[in-house]
Parts: structure tokens; sequence; C-alpha cells
């Protein structure tokens, strides 16, 4: 890659920063282009050589809120407790050196509800599951013992909501301590029958 796209590809991180910024604070529909244009320091026009309009930019946000879950899920070599270890361990490590990560969690989260978004974005949240393959990697915990009794489909919606609020408080007040990744993940760990 050489240097005039280095340069492209960093602005162009630099405009996804800005909007994902303005997107968790104002909302999709109250954040504008040229709100977007602006943080950036550039002009609107310029700007459409990087998105060709505010859905186009938002998608490109989604699109990444997506990638990383899914990408998550699908490793296939993995035990149960090993893969919701590393997984809780390395996105901690992520939130707390990278804001950027941390303020997705808010804009997927903000996502699902907003009745303001387009069709396609809608679309694409539809087609995130990440409960059914968690369920199923809980189940194969709860077979070699290391995941505790219950629910997989509860069990795995604790675990991710658990991250999901730590992500979010992270993002709005990155001073605050981040909680250890073994907190999390002893929701679903099972435990000695003289612990609890």
């Amino acid at each position: 890659m050489g240097i005039r796209d280095e340069q492209k590809e960093r602005r162009k991180q630099e405009i996804l920063e800005a909007a994902l910024d303005l997107f968790i604070r104002k909302g999709y529909t109250a954040t504008s282009i040229s709100d977007i244009a602006q943080r950036v320091g550039m002009s609107m026009g310029l700007m459409f050589h990087y998105f060709e309009s505010k859905e186009k930019l938002y998608e490109e946000l989604i699109r990444y809120g997506i990638a990383g879950p899914m990408n998550m899920m699908s490793r296939k070599e993995r035990e149960p407790l090993s893969f919701f270890e590393d997984t809780a361990s390395q996105i901690f490590i992520y939130i707390r050196e990278n804001s950027f990560a941390a303020k997705m969690f808010v804009l997927m989260g903000q996502a699902y509800l907003n009745d303001a978004a387009p069709q396609n974005i809608k679309k694409m949240l539809g087609n995130l599951d990440i409960y059914t393959p968690t369920a199923e990697l809980i189940r194969e915990g709860q077979n070699n013992k290391t995941i505790r009794e219950g629910d997989p489909n509860a069990l795995g919606i604790a675990y991710w909501c658990a991250i999901q609020g730590i992500a979010e408080q992270t993002a709005m007040h990155p001073e605050l301590p981040c909680p250890e990744s073994d907190w999390i993940v002893d929701i679903i760990r099972k435990h000695d029958e003289g612990q609890k």
C-alpha cells in the first residue's frame, strides 16, 4: 500500500470514528453528513468521496459490529470454557485499549432498537445470531462438566449481556476500572459443590 492509499485509509478511519461518536451521542436520525464532515474538518463534497451517504457510512459501522462477533463464533477448534475465557479476556483488553471498540458495543445496542434505521440495516441485524452457536457451546461445556447446569440460552444471554453492559460503561466512563474477565466467565463456569 502506497503513502497515498495509507493516508486515504487513515482519513476513512477518522470519518468512521467521528460518525460513530456522533451516532451514539445524537442518534442516527439527528446526525447529519455535515455534522460528520465538520467533526473531521472536511467539506461535505470531499466526504462523499469516502461515503456516498450517511446510510452507507452507518452501514459500514454496522458491518464492523457484525463481523467481530461472527468471526469469534466461527472459530472451529475450541474447548467451550476456554473459548468463553479467551473471548471475554480479548474483548476486555480491546475495549480498554480502543475506545472505538467500546463505542461499537453502544452503537450495536442502539441499532437494534432504532426504528429509524434503514431497512437494509434492519435486515443485516436480523441475520446476526450469536446466541444459537453460544448455546451449542454451552451444551458442549455442560456435557464435559466445565459449564454449569441451566438453560443454555439463558446462560448465553447472561454472558453476552454482561460483556455488552461492561463495554457500554467503558465507552461512557473510560476512567472507571474494567472488571476482570474471569468474573464474567464465572456466570457460566461450573463450580465445585462446596463453592458458590
